[in-house]
């Protein structure tokens, strides 16, 4: 019963793998997490804030980054594309903040970090009425809601499971039955059959695609699909190629459909946490979010992301774009070199 148990790998993945990477995956992220560093941008004088890192001196910087920014137009512009968490300047006594909701928790952070900060300048000040005051601003537009940032990462994440899963699947099954030879012999050229598959995930894809676009743009949920959003398209026909080659090179390799299910399973939920799809790995170890730069499903989310989300030009999904398609171009080489005909 035990060499039975040792020798299925099906169950030997799901008793012992599968919650062991849960356990890496949930660990590395949140075992070690303390409170977020923010990362400010400060737009010309800012007294309160420049008077609080001064008093506070390490205890301070330790969760709090400043950066100095002269032009406040392409400061905003790293808090709308997600490389500063704020934007902050003083009008007299009022200390503004300029935040982003693509992360709801590091927005929160924010508020409260310089809201106790211009707090402490009040204490400071102590026997006269409250000087200061803070001021939040969204950096989108306010009228756009949470949904507009979790429906791009959830389709990914629908995307990269279809397509990964599909193709080692699909593959492995057609060789284990002899389909591969049978199709060989047949007057259809090879690459035709392969392409047909390939055009088949496609259109499926862009057809979720839009199935998700227009339940969540629904009066009840208020996705707002608004400047570049179209750039999406091209997001997901790149994604697709990219994990339809990942996938293929997974059927490529595998012998049974048991080993295919169990390394594809080991492709695909590390790819969902990390590409992003479930939470923000900001709070995650260096190594881990270097990690993530592998799995093409980052890439995915972050484009998506800029236009759908964060309101951003086409130019912004540019490099992801290029990038998935680079990964399949990679991986279609790979599963080329790999691909087998019979099970032999």
């Amino acid at each position: 019963m035990f060499a039975g148990f040792v020798r299925d790998r099906g169950a030997l993945f799901l008793t012992v793998l599968f919650p062991l990477l849960f356990l890496v995956v949930f660990a590395g992220v949140f075992g070690h997490q303390s409170t977020p560093r923010v990362r400010v941008v400060q737009v010309g004088a800012a007294p309160v804030l420049e008077q609080a890192v001064g008093r506070a001196g390490r205890a301070l910087t330790d969760t709090l980054a400043v950066e100095r920014g002269g032009d406040r137009a392409a400061a905003l512009r790293k808090v709308a594309e997600g490389d500063a968490d704020a934007v902050v300047e003083q009008h007299g006594n009022v200390l503004v903040a300029h935040y982003s909701v693509a992360d709801p928790v590091k927005a929160g952070t924010v508020r409260g970090l310089l809201g106790s900060i211009v707090q402490s300048a009040d204490v400071a000040a102590s026997g006269r009425e409250p000087r200061f005051s803070l001021r939040v601003q969204r950096v989108e537009d306010e009228s756009l809601g949470a949904v507009q940032f979790f429906t791009p990462s959830l389709l990914g994440w629908a995307l990269a499971s279809a397509g990964v899963f599909g193709a080692s699947q699909t593959l492995v099954t057609w060789r284990t039955r002899g389909l591969l030879r049978r199709l060989r012999l047949s007057p259809a050229p090879i690459w035709a059959l392969f392409g047909a598959r390939v055009v088949v995930s496609v259109a499926v894809a862009l057809l979720q695609l839009a199935v998700f676009l227009g339940v969540a743009s629904l009066p009840f949920f208020g996705l707002r699909l608004q400047g570049a959003w179209w750039m999406a398209v091209p997001l997901v026909v790149a994604g697709v190629l990219a994990f339809l080659a990942i996938g293929m090179v997974i059927g490529a390799w595998a012998r049974t459909q048991e080993s295919a299910q169990t390394v594809t399973q080991l492709v695909v939920l590390p790819m969902a946490f990390l590409g992003g799809s479930f939470f923000p790995l900001d709070g995650a170890p260096g190594w881990m979010r270097t990690l993530s730069h592998v799995f093409p499903l980052r890439y995915l989310n972050e484009g998506m992301l800029n236009v759908m989300g964060r309101g951003l030009g086409a130019g912004s999904a540019v490099p992801q774009l290029v990038t998935l398609l680079g990964i399949a171009a990679v991986g279609a080489v790979v599963a080329v070199r790999m691909f087998r005909w019979d099970a032999s």
